[in-house]
């Protein structure tokens, strides 16, 4: 096995390193002349989906990739026994590779107008179906008591899915207040 002494070594072969010799992705061939419009013809899904494979294949040749493009929404799922390895601590290293794949998305297929859905072992799954529960709950004590709730600052995904949730469920209405990290939704009787 070969020693990988630095970043590159590692990011070798996953489409991402500046070596022109290493990208899988000929960038010449891959947009109009620059006379016209630039129109990447470099499939997002398949940029995304070689990216993950690769790196996957270097942590654990067990898991499997699995993407998807629906809309303007690209869904991709790490499974396999050893999939947690790719969630990390409260899923950070899943958080992590999403903006490793939106770097790349932006860098290698000119899309910056795409979401990312990653998931590994169903993670983000069960996360959104507690923020489920959790804005349901709130929404709920808001109804019974006509006080507000203030909740403590989550990060921006996270305060999409309660707004979303709640918005459906009817009853409350749901404000995103402060800045930064201490941004927080406050849920108040509609």
């Amino acid at each position: 096995m070969e020693k990988k002494t630095n970043l590159d070594d590692y990011l070798a072969g996953l489409g991402i390193s500046d070596s022109a010799d290493e990208s899988p992705i000929d960038l010449d061939t891959a947009y109009q002349s620059p006379s016209s419009p630039i129109e990447y013809n470099i499939n997002p899904q398949e940029v995304v989906e070689q990216f993950l494979k690769g790196l996957c294949e270097r942590v654990d040749p067990g898991l499997t990739v699995k993407v998807r493009m629906q809309e303007n929404v690209i869904y991709a799922d790490i499974s396999g026994v050893h999939a947690a390895k790719m969630i990390g601590r409260d899923g950070r290293v899943l958080a992590a590779l999403e903006v490793m794949c939106y770097t790349l998305l932006a860098k290698e297929a000119g899309r910056n107008d795409l979401r990312l859905h990653l998931d590994a072992a169903g993670f983000r799954r069960r996360h959104e179906d507690k923020l489920v529960q959790l804005a349901e709950r709130i929404a709920q004590q808001v109804m019974k008591t006509g006080e507000p709730f203030e909740m403590d600052p989550i990060p921006a995904s996270d305060r999409r899915i309660i707004h979303m949730t709640l918005k459906e469920m009817g009853g409350v209405t749901t404000e995103s207040v402060g800045e930064g990290k201490d941004r927080h939704i406050i849920v108040k009787p509609a």
